[in-house]
């Protein structure tokens, strides 16, 4: 089974026009942050959130621009050094900026905690642990209430660099809710030919991905094309045993979704040409031992 092709906002310049493209192609998940567009993206995403009333909208807590910081700050919710930050983990923080998320996009179903291993320089792993907790609180708050879907996880580095591993997110959600009872529900990472450890280690059967699958998480991969590095990386020899034909980033693309234990893909595509390009490639996963051929021949590079 192929992951599903979902909107991605990141370095989305026009976020409002991109979305229009995706959620008109059945885009099921629509994923942004506060501080995308430089602040603008839950605003260009709102009147559209509510044209289309059934696809899904993640967002994330901790990443801020300096606008928001200082009202923030104005608000007395962040110190003047941690507004400077740009990033926090603070229960106080999370709770405020879900609100303001909340406010502006209408709805939201899944809220992830945003590259929590950020907030760890020059922490040991005990204390980002303690911050990632401190996270998770407020937003257990929101998913009892019912006013979120739930909330996870989306790292950059946090499951390769070692600060923390699915299981113990897990039991930082057990924690938080002071019961099994928790609303960790999803998980995001980088999943590409660049950095494909996940994909090796899920045709393995094992590594973040398959951990977070047999937890029931919403698996969610994000930059399959490495922020367009992989367009100039990738050979035709290389697309050609992927799947001949396809351009160069449907090909990434296809590889990134046959991934395994992943549920969600998130492109950035921003034309309907490139999205169907996408959406066709994905339509037809690649199998598992045509997917190890692809990284077997990435090892013998």
């Amino acid at each position: 089974m192929t992951a599903a092709l979902s909107l991605g906002t990141y370095r989305v310049r026009a976020v409002g026009q991109a979305a229009r493209i995706a959620l008109a192609a059945g885009s099921p998940w629509v994923d942004t942050a506060p501080n995308y567009a430089h602040g603008r993206a839950h605003e260009e995403l709102r009147p559209l959130l509510r044209e289309y009333q059934t696809v899904r909208v993640a967002t994330k807590a901790g990443f801020f621009t300096a606008e928001q910081g200082r009202t923030a700050l104005a608000d007395g919710v962040l110190t003047r050094e941690e507004a400077a930050g740009r990033h926090s983990l603070e229960r106080g923080f999370a709770r405020w900026q879900t609100e303001r998320s909340l406010a502006t996009l209408g709805r939201v179903d899944l809220v992830f905690v945003h590259n929590p291993e950020h907030d760890g320089q020059g922490l040991d792993r005990a204390d980002l642990h303690g911050h990632v907790r401190e996270a998770f609180m407020a937003l257990e708050e929101f998913a009892h209430a019912g006013r979120i879907g739930g909330y996870g996880v989306a790292t950059w580095s946090g499951l390769t660099s070692g600060a923390f591993s699915v299981p113990e997110l897990l039991t930082l959600a057990r924690q938080a809710a002071g019961s099994a009872e928790h609303h960790f529900t999803g998980l995001q990472m980088p999943i590409s030919l660049i950095m494909d450890a996940p994909i090796t280690q899920a045709l393995n059967g094992g590594g973040p991905l398959m951990q977070a699958k047999d937890a029931g998480l919403i698996t969610f991969g994000s930059a399959p094309l490495h922020g367009g590095a992989l367009l100039d990386a990738m050979t035709p020899e290389l697309v050609d045993i992927i799947r001949p034909g396809l351009s160069t980033a449907a090909a990434a693309l296809l590889a990134a979704g046959s991934c395994p234990g992943l549920d969600v893909v998130l492109t950035s595509a921003s034309t309907r040409e490139h999205w169907d390009d996408a959406a066709k490639a994905l339509a037809a996963p690649l199998t598992a031992q045509e997917l190890r051929r692809v990284t077997d021949e990435l090892t013998s590079e």
